[in-house]
């Protein structure tokens, strides 16, 4: 048997698929600084497989391909959202938050210091996807985490 051309993954590699794999790559780059590493196009320009890292997490990214899912599209706009949020823990959230938002993420909530202790953002990105952000920070703060307990538990009608 001949030589993998890569090391065998261990890790979980989450896929994400998006409507414009060369734009999603571009807006990557742009908003938090991943480096592709690889990508396998079709003749059409569409993207099959591409592999991005962020300081070393790696992600794979993919056009979306409608015809190899009875015509449904996968991606979060072809479905209406996403159920799934990507995180990343970064050296200065209030920085990574501003970068991404000039390349055009929206940003739905924070910076904020949280009661779990990290400084915190979560954006949507222009495919539709989400991605949470955070600065670890100083630890849980015991009093707001049993306020915020108490306000998830009641819906925020406290």
């Amino acid at each position: 048997m001949s030589e993998p051309h890569r090391p065998l993954r261990t890790e979980v590699v989450p896929e994400i698929v998006v409507d414009d794999c060369d734009a999603a790559l571009a807006f990557y780059a742009a908003a938090f600084g991943a480096e592709e590493l690889m990508r396998h196009s079709l003749p059409d320009g569409r993207v099959i497989h591409a592999e991005v890292s962020f300081d070393g997490f790696v992600i794979f990214v993919t056009d979306d391909f409608p015809e190899m899912h009875g015509g449904q599209g996968t991606s979060p706009t072809a479905i209406g959202g996403t159920p799934v949020c990507l995180h990343r823990d970064v050296p200065d959230i209030d920085a990574s938050v501003e970068r991404a938002v000039a390349a055009g993420a929206t940003l739905l909530h924070g910076p904020e210091d949280m009661f779990w202790g990290d400084r915190y953002a979560r954006l949507a990105d222009p495919y539709g996807h989400q991605w949470s952000l955070a600065t670890p920070g100083p630890g849980p703060d015991a009093e707001a985490t049993a306020a915020a307990i108490s306000e998830f538990d009641t819906g925020g009608s406290e």
